[in-house]
């Protein structure tokens, strides 16, 4: 059983990202620079889901702003999806939300992308409108989904009940 374990993205695993974007999203995905400058921002917070031989296999990026998280982003490797790595991934971003006092989490998600869409909606997002013609790659729309507030007593039953059913992961700060 291959074990994995999360860490904070570094330029160290650009290349990694850059080729499950090839793979994800085809010609229409992030560039380099689009990952360096996240790196250097000071709202943005970037984790990488990796193997046992460091390699990263899944990313997820935050935006951290007043009491709200903008998620940016979320992939997996296509050879390592459907084993709840986005999972992991999700739940650490919400630890980390937790730790920064973060309330609320919002997002956009293609209409199309239902895989993506259920996975939030089994972290309890819910979709509160749609923004028309949002991906310019093919003019598709977006669902802007958005959590409840994650201190309600209700909402970390969800997280702790999600918890208890995933990998386990070692997270490396």
């Amino acid at each position: 059983m291959t074990k994995f374990k999360i860490k904070k993205m570094t330029h160290e695993y650009i290349d990694d990202i850059l080729q499950i974007e090839e793979l994800c999203y085809g010609e229409h995905h992030w560039s380099r620079e689009s990952f360096l400058t996240e790196l250097n921002n000071k709202i943005s917070s970037y984790r990488c889901i990796l193997t046992e031989k460091n390699k990263c296999v899944g990313y997820m990026g935050i935006w951290k702003i007043m009491d709200e998280a903008h998620v940016t982003n979320l992939s997996v490797h296509p050879h390592f999806q459907n084993r709840k790595l986005a999972h992991v991934l999700l739940l650490s971003s919400i630890d980390e939300c937790y730790k920064n006092k973060i309330k609320y989490i919002t997002l956009e998600v293609r209409v199309s992308n239902l895989k993506a869409i259920h996975l939030y909606e089994k972290f309890g997002f819910k979709s509160l409108g749609v923004r028309k013609k949002y991906y310019q790659d093919n003019n598709e729309d977006a669902l802007i989904m958005w959590s409840e507030n994650i201190f309600d007593k209700k909402y970390k039953e969800l997280y702790d009940r999600i918890g208890k059913d995933l990998v386990e992961v070692k997270n490396d700060k």
